[in-house]
């Protein structure tokens, strides 16, 4: 903390910054916040942490990290009053998500890559959150700022956001070994919610081996569920967590899925145990997003003031959601007026895109054509993840992108898989954006195939929505 002198008036800057800015997008995501701690310190977002009368939850993990947080927002704000912030993944962004207003609670995505430039242990201990939730680990960029990241220092980095946590509740996934291993190191300290599936889904990858985050040897997995989440086990004792919140039934329909939640979770702000069950309905966006739903139960769950609405708000949100709950530049299919099928949306890690490509089969009818946009130099771990997609979906025609700045490294990426593919490369480069972008919506547009799949590296929204907004008024 910082003296109350300072901190008022590092508020007062940070208020006035607020009004300055459009808070919808942009800097408005984040320059309050950084106006705030410039004139009060980091030491400052102590004392601004304070205010929220329950606390703040952050929410973090490889993917699903905004729609988990978006999710949480509307079912908590039916509840009690919130601030928040998503979609910017910085400490200014907290600090400007508490300075929006006077809530009872804060919600704040949080993205992490490594302890450099995440400072996990800095933004634990100048929030002091109630709750840390985990969406899923999966690898995501190896480079940060031209700077080789292992797995194991990004795993850790999201790992301490909770590390030092000596009260509140940890959410986590316990589909996922390695979420699901820091919800159990934590269990001595803190509550642990889980969540997870109990419906009969099995993944269509091939599958890899997956190492135990306590003792390092292979896990036996009796089912999987997408990718490394499913019911797994070791030698070493280390075993997938009953999950305290679940789907136990779903019913696929074109238009709708229609599932089943239960569980029995602790809720922080009563500091007792609550159980619920309800039926409630989905948009038909991928099995992924039903994790997202799970998490965002659970989280609801365990910090409501309101815990009797839980059965009510959880099924009046839930069944009122449609495709645009999706953050700008993710996955989407689009029905184009010349007749084609193309879903298209970011996919900066193998995770993703598996994601993208589970979601985009159950609308293949025809030939198929991808159009891949690969990683850059250091990243070939996230190209191996990629490679698995492509293969599975084995498409008539494979075109391969530069996705991010080097356009050579994109041309060793494409000689690698060209003989596997009837396949062509486009040197699109990544300085003239425009050109990347108009390069990609030409090729849709002149494109002989019915259904093509557009994913990969890339900026997560700029190129991604503006390819979309040109293909849906092109064609």
């Amino acid at each position: 903390m910082i003296n109350n002198l300072r901190y008022k008036f590092a508020r007062i800057m940070g208020k006035t910054g607020a009004k300055v800015v459009s808070l919808k997008g942009g800097m408005g995501k984040s320059f309050p916040g950084w106006l705030f701690l410039k004139f009060g310190s980091y030491e400052a977002l102590n004392n601004l942490a304070q205010e929220p009368e329950i606390g703040s939850v952050i929410i973090t993990g490889t993917n699903g990290k905004t729609t988990s947080t978006t999710m949480i927002i509307k079912l908590l704000s039916k509840d009690t009053q919130i601030s928040s912030n998503f979609e910017s993944n910085t400490i200014n962004a907290i600090a400007t998500g508490l300075l929006k207003n006077d809530g009872k609670i804060g919600v704040f995505e949080y993205g992490i890559r490594d302890f450099e430039h995440g400072i996990p242990e800095t933004v634990e201990r100048l929030v002091e959150p109630i709750g840390v939730v985990y969406t899923t680990i999966s690898r995501e960029h190896t480079q940060v700022l031209g700077v080789k990241n292992p797995f194991e220092k990004y795993l850790g980095a999201k790992e301490a956001l909770s590390k030092n946590m000596q009260d509140g509740i940890i959410i986590t996934n316990a589909d996922d070994p390695r979420t699901a291993y820091i919800g159990l190191k934590k269990e001595k300290d803190v509550k642990v919610n889980y969540y997870g599936l109990d419906i009969d889904v099995e993944d269509i990858f091939k599958e890899n081996i997956i190492q135990c985050p306590k003792c390092g040897n292979d896990l036996k997995y009796t089912k999987r569920f997408m990718n490394h989440r499913g019911i797994y086990e070791c030698s070493c004792g280390f075993k997938r967590p009953e999950p305290n919140v679940k789907i136990t039934n779903i019913k696929m329909k074109p238009d709708r899925w229609y599932i089943t939640i239960e569980g029995t979770v602790y809720n922080y702000p009563n500091q007792k145990n609550v159980s619920f069950k309800f039926d409630t309905d989905l948009p038909t966006f991928g099995l992924h997003n039903l994790y997202n739903t799970l998490c965002s139960t659970t989280a609801y769950a365990s910090f409501t003031p309101e815990p009797i609405n839980i059965e009510k708000t959880a099924d009046e949100v839930f069944s009122s959601l449609t495709m645009d709950i999706l953050p700008p530049g993710r996955f989407e299919v689009v029905n184009t007026k010349s007749g084609k099928i193309v879903g298209l949306g970011q996919g900066d890690n193998g995770d993703a895109v598996k994601a993208n490509v589970l979601f985009m089969k159950q609308y293949i009818n025809d030939k198929l054509e991808f159009i891949y946009t690969t990683p850059d130099i250091g990243e070939e771990e996230v190209f191996e993840d990629h490679l698995e997609s492509i293969r599975l979906l084995n498409p008539d025609h494979l075109i391969v992108i530069p996705g991010r700045e080097s356009v050579e490294i994109g041309e060793a990426y494409y000689n690698q898989i060209k003989d596997e593919f009837d396949s062509e490369f486009y040197p699109f480069p990544y300085e003239e954006m425009d050109k990347r972008i108009n390069g990609i919506v030409d090729l849709v547009s002149k494109s002989e195939y019915k259904n093509i799949i557009i994913t990969g590296c890339g900026e997560e929204q700029a190129m991604w929505e503006e390819i979309k907004i040109k293909i849906k008024n092109n064609e």
